[in-house]
């Protein structure tokens, strides 16, 4: 049976042509059909490789032809099976990431101590503090006893730890040890460079130690970068195994826990569902958070607004065109937009009021250094998975671009947050109502959950607070809602040419001030329905400036954010899952407003 001599070695010397270097190598690799990882630097060279034995020798023979690597000494270790699924060969800024400047092992290290001498110190009593520099998994598998660790998440972590050391111990003998020598040949110097006064390093770190003395003094084995995970003191591989989700090393006890999923979980990153959407959610709202700190739209830019040409403007002159079919302007302004240069074309470059388009082109006129008013951007995310985004929406925000919010909407801060994803809303609410808001995040979704907004086959229940007492705790009203918008954007109740809208309401509470908390279930979708049915039935929602006044047909606000809470909540909704195909319901809480 084949066996597979592994080797491990380092050395700190300088190198130089590393690309020639590294492509010699990669090739040497490749035909003595070595597998491992070699890195190379400036500062020397770090490897881990295992093949046959003729073919190490022969490696080992090109490298210690190269000047500074005459007297490369790896240590050696054999094994039944190939420890390394492919030959990397890379050139890196350190063969040890360590991000101190000014630490170079090839001009100084610190003394070391052999591994007999170690052992004759343990033996003896020696005060000695034994400092292990390794990262926290490692030291899982075992360590020297009564070691100082130091909980390293990464090597480059190592010097804040250092930092945080007693002073004391500056005065005492500290003999450093990893698991090759590696990390000590930086961690020494740095030591010293913090005031340290008696630093040694374990010569050949575990592995030399466990070769040349075995286990005295060492609990437990040693954690090794290869397919074997762990070796004990005589050199031969354990049963301990590696987890690949989290990169745990993992006991033969932990490995009978019903968590370790070979591949999936082990007992140290399984999670239930319940746990995994929490995490999720709290890395979704830090990313909301970062979009949001500042708001977008409070940092000044220029705004491109899109004008497409109709048709029946084929031909004709820019100014003539953009006069007609956007009347907010005058022909006098329009004017000084193009003479300003911010009128542009689709490679935004400015374009002259005679220019003769063709229909279906598309310009941009460009607002500059514009700022929005703020916003609530307080998104809280209740549930995800594959199909759906589930928001509880703040107020006051808007959902989509238009009128003064172009940046500070739920729709900019949410694609921020799901950068590359482009979540889509499958319905909307005003923006000054909170509430329950669903996304789709992928146009398959998208196409499944619509249609049943469509049919009226999606449930949502609002809170509403409004001003005046009911006659009756149960009704409901299907006045006829106006098709298109009039003054700021509100609709009107119309009985000759409206849509059929339909909503009903119940009564759960109501408050010493004269209000009444109800309970609202729109069974049709238009604008503004509850809002505007509730003010044609003299019961005003409160807080609202639209639909405020309850004199028929006087609505004296204008449309925009409002200081005050409007009182309408989107408090549940219930619809079938585009996914799993079944029959869902979401919950957000109940706003303060709504509280007795």
């Amino acid at each position: 049976m084949v066996r597979f001599t592994n080797i491990a070695a380092y050395r700190f010397t300088p190198l130089r042509d590393l690309g020639p270097k590294r492509g010699r190598l990669l090739e040497l690799c490749r035909n003595l059909k070595l597998r491992g990882t070699i890195l190379l630097s400036s500062e020397g060279i770090n490897l881990f490789v295992a093949g046959e034995r003729p073919a190490i020798d022969t490696f080992l023979a090109e490298l210690r032809s190269w000047p500074g690597l005459e007297s490369l000494d790896p240590k050696f270790s054999e094994s039944d099976d190939h420890p390394f699924h492919r030959m990397l060969v890379r050139i890196k800024k350190e063969i040890i990431a360590f991000g101190i400047e000014g630490i170079a092992p090839g001009r100084h290290t610190s003394p070391k101590l052999p591994p007999h001498k170690l052992l004759e110190w343990l033996d003896e009593g020696k005060p000695v503090v034994l400092l292990d520099t390794r990262n926290d998994y490692e030291v899982k598998l075992g360590t020297f006893r009564n070691a100082l660790t130091l909980n390293l998440q990464h090597f480059r972590d190592f010097p804040k730890a250092v930092r945080e050391l007693p002073p004391p111990l500056k005065e005492q003998p500290i003999v450093m040890f990893c698991t090759g020598g590696i990390r000590c040949e930086k961690a020494g110097p740095f030591m010293e460079s913090q005031g340290f006064k008696q630093i040694y390093q374990l010569e050949g770190g575990i592995l030399k130690y466990f070769e040349e003395c075995g286990a005295r003094h060492y609990e437990g084995e040693c954690f090794v970068f290869d397919q074997r995970v762990g070796v004990d003191p005589q050199l031969r591989e354990t049963d301990s195994a590696l987890c690949f989700t989290c990169l745990t090393p993992l006991t033969a006890q932990e490995q009978q826990d019903p968590r370790y999923r070979p591949g999936h979980s082990c007992p140290h990153c399984f999670r239930t569902p319940a746990q995994q959407l929490a995490e999720t959610l709290a890395r979704r709202h830090e990313r909301i958070r970062q979009a949001s700190n500042p708001l977008p739209g409070s940092i000044p830019y220029d705004n491109d607004l899109p004008l497409t040409i109709p048709e029946e403007a084929d031909g004709k002159p820019l100014l003539d065109t953009f006069t007609a079919i956007v009347r907010s302007l005058s022909r006098e302004q329009w004017k000084t937009e193009f003479h300003l240069g911010r009128i542009l074309n689709a490679d935004k470059d400015p374009v002259t009021a005679d220019h003769a388009p063709r229909a279906g082109e598309y310009f941009f006129r460009r607002i500059p250094k514009v700022t929005e008013p703020s916003v609530n951007a307080d998104i809280r995310i209740l549930h995800e998975d594959e199909a759906l985004i589930v928001v509880n929406k703040p107020a006051p925000l808007p959902m989509h671009p238009g009128g003064r919010f172009n940046r500070n909407t739920l729709q900019y801060l949410l694609h921020a947050a799901y950068d590359p994803e482009r979540p889509r809303p499958a319905h909307r609410l005003d923006a000054n109502t909170t509430g329950l808001v669903l996304l789709t995040r992928t146009r398959h979704f998208a196409a499944r959950l619509q249609p049943q907004f469509a049919k009226g086959q999606v449930r949502k229940l609002y809170l509403v607070k409004v001003r005046g007492v009911p006659a009756q705790d149960w009704f409901e009203c299907d006045a006829p809602i106006s098709a298109e918008p009039g003054e700021a954007g509100s609709r009107t109740i119309d009985w000759s040419n409206g849509l059929p809208s339909r909503t009903q309401f119940r009564v759960l509470r109501g408050f010493p001030d004269g209000t009444t908390l109800l309970e609202a279930s729109p069974l049709t979708g238009r604008t503004n329905q509850i809002r505007l049915h509730l003010w044609h039935l003299g019961l005003p929602v409160c807080g609202d400036t639209l639909y405020g006044p309850q004199r028929a047909g006087v609505m004296t606000a204008v449309l925009g954010l409002s200081d005050a809470p409007l009182c309408l909540h989107a408090r549940s909704i219930s619809f079938t899952h585009p996914l799993t195909r079944q029959v869902v319901e979401f919950t957000a809480a109940t706003p303060a407003w709504a509280d007795p």
